[in-house]
């Protein structure tokens, strides 16, 4: 009975959740349509760094994992802390993030004025 419970609830909650992302989606074009904006120009903006974001997102949690894995197997001796292998992920993947950033805002400011 709870396992039938589950399965519908799973099932609801999936649609609800794509009803609510086209309704929202469609809420706020007509917004900007009202406004005199074309949605069309906003929704389809190019992402240049988007593979470097991903890159130094992935590296960064990569180090933390490996880091992660050194502290337990050289430091704490096999000492079993999912905390630490999750903080140093996180940790890891943040100064990627961060990275990133810096390197966008360095490429923008460093650019030529367009005229």
């Amino acid at each position: 009975m709870q396992e039938e419970l589950m399965v519908a609830l799973v099932f609801l909650g999936f649609f609800t959740m794509i009803f609510g992302l086209c309704y929202l989606r469609n809420k706020e074009n007509m917004a900007m349509i009202e406004r005199g904006m074309n949605p069309k120009e906003f929704n389809n903006r190019p992402a240049p760094y988007r593979n470097l974001k991903w890159g130094l997102l992935l590296l960064g949690a990569g180090i933390g994992l490996a880091l992660a894995y050194f502290v337990t197997q050289y430091m704490l001796h096999d000492e079993e802390n999912p905390a630490l292998w999750f903080a140093l992920i996180g940790i890891g993947g943040g100064l990627g993030l961060i990275q990133s950033y810096k390197i966008e805002k360095k490429e923008i400011l460093d650019r030529p004025a367009v005229q």
